[in-house]
């Protein structure tokens, strides 16, 4: 029998198991998903968490409620990927071999290669909501919190979801004022980008949204390290922000298995080919969503996106057919802008966000680069889709490749 192995059951892993169980012949395939945890998180509420809109148990349940019948479920940790075997190594001292290997073992924040962040003041004023752990103490600090300065500081590129930092200081505007001590309370976004975001155009409006409710932009500040003891964060050519409270987004990396496997980059993400998303140098790996180095955003809708992808490319490959499929870098995300309205942003590798309609052309419901009562429900429908429809690997409305329809230039 032929073996699939997949490793990393989140959300990228948990979709691909379930889009190829009904179509592998059973008695040809066996597909095995590997996971060191036995916890799924809906990681985009983690950024309502410190606001008191999503509680802990809302965004977490088990992984074993969403895996296909048929599929080889082992909670693990895993030592090695050897390569030149076709196996991996268990920490337990198993082997399992592979026929193809599905590798989306995602992306972790990693405080400590910052000098000082994860030192005395880590959650005690500075806090990371990347992490269950973090946004959790992150709420019951904001419970108490009189005011002061605030700084949002993104320690350097490439983070998951891009737009999370945004929606923080968004969120965190709305949340202040309705506490009644806005007044009280200074926010900075402070980014190592030239501007709020990765794409120029989308930069500029994001600008002046922050801008709008008055929030400080500090572009091009490369954190060295942070003063912890004296609440300062200190740039490599030595400039200093003063923060009483730091909500910060630490150096994202992929995964260490990924280091001891000889696999990855510096960051420990995995050179992959921009649209076929199969592993360089290796013709029956694929990699998908956070682990991959692509210079698509690492976010949950590019998952979803590449998973269409994946899965055609995987059947044309098993059966020794030209991956005709290609990922085009496809992103769509939601930003929560606080009061009850989002902005909705649709892009790809080479086109950047738009204004317009989506998802149909002058129709909508929803609106792309504007603010919008539409967009803030888009935003809060997703966790009931994520749930129910997108985990299990259903077909969504919104196909894999970017549309200009409905787009203004």
């Amino acid at each position: 029998m032929k073996q699939l192995l997949i490793l990393g059951a989140g959300t990228a892993g948990t979709m691909m198991a379930n889009k190829l169980a009904p179509v592998l012949d059973n008695e040809e395939w066996q597909i095995t998903i590997v996971d060191q945890f036995e916890t799924h998180y809906y990681q985009p509420g983690f950024l309502f968490l410190p606001f008191g809109i999503y509680n802990k148990q809302d965004v977490i349940k088990p992984k074993r409620d969403f895996f296909a019948a048929g599929v080889n479920v082992i909670f693990s940790t895993i030592e090695i990927i050897e390569t030149d075997k076709n196996q991996i190594k268990l920490s337990d001292g198993r082997l399992l071999p592979y026929d193809y290997l599905i590798i989306a073992t995602g992306t972790k924040i990693k405080p400590q290669e910052t000098e000082g962040l994860a030192d005395g003041g880590w959650f005690k004023n500075i806090f990371d909501f990347y992490t269950i752990e973090g946004a959790v103490a992150l709420a019951h600090f904001l419970k108490f919190w009189e005011g002061g300065k605030l700084v949002l500081n993104i320690t350097e590129m490439p983070i998951k979801c891009p737009v999370a930092p945004l929606e923080f200081v968004f969120l965190a505007d709305w949340w202040f004022t309705e506490q009644g001590i806005r007044d009280k309370v200074e926010i900075e976004f402070v980014t190592p980008l030239p501007g709020a975001f990765t794409k120029p155009r989308a930069s500029k409006v994001f600008g002046d949204f922050l801008a709008k409710k008055n929030i400080n932009l500090t572009p091009e500040f490369n954190v060295s390290r942070v003063d912890w003891e004296n609440n300062k964060l200190i740039s490599w050519d030595e400039r200093e922000l003063n923060y009483d409270l730091l909500v910060t987004i630490p150096t994202n990396m992929g995964d260490d298995l990924i280091e001891r496997s000889g696999m990855g980059d510096e960051l420990n993400f995995i050179p992959t080919d921009k649209h076929t998303l199969k592993a360089d140098g290796h013709e029956n790996i694929f990699v998908i969503g956070d682990a991959t180095n692509l210079l698509s955003s690492k976010a949950g809708s590019v998952a979803h996106f590449q998973a269409d992808i994946l899965f055609e490319n995987f059947l044309s490959a098993i059966e020794g057919r030209p991956m005709r499929a290609k990922f085009d870098g496809h992103a769509n995300c939601y930003i929560e802008s606080g009061f009850g309205k989002g902005i909705l942003i649709d892009f790809n590798y080479d086109t950047e966000p738009l204004p317009g309609k989506f998802p149909l052309p002058g129709i909508g419901p929803f609106s792309l680069l504007e603010e919008t009562k539409m967009n803030h429900y888009g935003k809060m429908m997703f966790r009931w889709m994520y749930w129910n429809l997108l985990l299990r690997g259903a077909e969504l409305p919104i196909g894999s490749q970017m549309l200009m329809a409905g787009k203004r230039l």
